[in-house]
């Protein structure tokens, strides 16, 4: 979302949205196939492993696929995967067999188009699928970001769609800095700390939002609004359609973690799943009162464009009816006609402008009784 600012101190908002067509090699393709549906990306796939425990830790960028192998089921070391990019089938095909994870899995990996979910498979391995949304530094703009996990019984893949920075670098400075609980925990509660990361920036985005709407308010009720508030109070209700659509599917993974008993998911993490649960069913609530008041705004902005007309069209008609009789009697005694003895008399014209100027004072002593304007 963009920020300008207007002739009239009203701020102006750009929002753009990030349009991907579904990919041409997808339509007919078999279930499973790993195709890459997103922005175009022209880098490697950065990959980085980080083992820890409550003792030690160490981190590792991993160069060689075959050194990123599944961990022993018997360790107590949680061996956390990051992987930076999913745009090159390769990658992740070979992280599948090294997992033994499911081609359709694999498949909602590569789709930045796909919808919020979580799925157990058998038992072995859970996979869970969001989106992380934020406005870009330099331009502002509303952005998202496919993410996806995969939480095994000792370790926890994530997978992240973008290109320079990592999101997740939060979570991994407090494992380094071996503060709170992340260390002390396993893989359930590090995929809680990534995903409450994710909650997180939905909040900085409403309050971002909260602010731009309070400008276009500020606008509004000023009378400084332009032509393009209108343009921008549907584009602030689009983005919260789209940031709804979004988050809402995140509360049916976290109500569905909760209800279902999954052995990847241990009791010590119930209350921290289940205080996520509320801080997304906050975001939600706040989503729906943005778009009441944008909706309202609307209306407010359309109501003040209406009693502009108004005023506009009273003013026009006060003067149409002011000038109504005087028209008509200059209209009189501009006929061409011979017998029309005022014509004649010497001081006519003179009473012809007398009776017009009274005529206008007592229109405008009637107009001004009655409080037409």
């Amino acid at each position: 979302m963009k920020v300008n600012t207007g002739s009239h101190g009203a701020r102006r908002y750009v929002m753009r949205r990030r349009r991907y067509k579904h990919s041409e090699k997808k339509v007919g393709a078999s279930p499973g196939t790993l195709i890459y549906v997103g922005q175009e990306i022209d880098y490697k796939t950065k990959i980085r492993r980080i083992d820890y425990n409550e003792a030690a830790y160490t981190v590792e960028n991993i160069k060689r696929l075959a050194s990123c192998s599944r961990p022993d089921d018997a360790s107590d070391i949680v061996s956390w995967v990051n992987v930076d990019g999913i745009h090159e089938p390769s990658v992740i095909e070979r992280i599948g067999q090294q997992y033994q994870l499911h081609s359709l899995l694999l498949e909602d990996v590569m789709n930045s188009q796909q919808k919020p979910k979580v799925e157990e498979y058998d038992g072995s391995y859970l996979f869970a699928t969001l989106k992380m949304l934020y406005f870009k530094p330099a331009s502002e703009e509303l952005d998202s970001e496919h993410l996806s996990f995969v939480l095994g019984k000792n370790y926890l893949i994530s997978f992240q769609e973008e290109r320079k920075a990592d999101l997740f670098q939060p979570v991994l400075d407090r494992i380094q800095a071996s503060a709170g609980k992340t260390r002390r925990n396993g893989p359930d509660y590090l995929l809680y700390a990534l995903m409450d990361l994710v909650v997180d920036h939905y909040f900085v985005v409403l309050d971002n939002i909260a602010e731009k709407l309070e400008g276009l308010e500020d606008c509004i009720i000023q009378q400084a609004a332009g032509q393009d508030t209108l343009t921008h109070l549907y584009t602030l209700k689009r983005e919260l359609t789209l940031m709804r659509k979004a988050v809402w599917p995140v509360r049916e993974m976290l109500s569905r973690l909760l209800l279902e008993e999954s052995e990847l998911i241990r009791p010590t993490t119930i209350p921290f799943l289940r205080d996520l649960y509320d801080h997304v069913v906050q975001v939600l609530d706040s989503i729906d009162s943005y778009r009441e008041l944008a909706t309202g705004l609307l209306d407010v902005y359309l109501s003040t464009l209406s009693n502009r007309m108004n005023s506009v069209m009273k003013t026009l008609t006060i003067f149409s009816a002011i000038f109504m009789p005087l028209t008509f009697i200059v209209g009189v005694y501009g006929m061409n006609f011979d017998n029309m003895p005022e014509l004649h008399t010497r001081s006519g014209y003179f009473v012809v402008l007398g009776v017009m100027a009274v005529l206008t004072v007592l229109m405008i002593i009637y107009f001004r009784r009655r409080r037409w304007f």
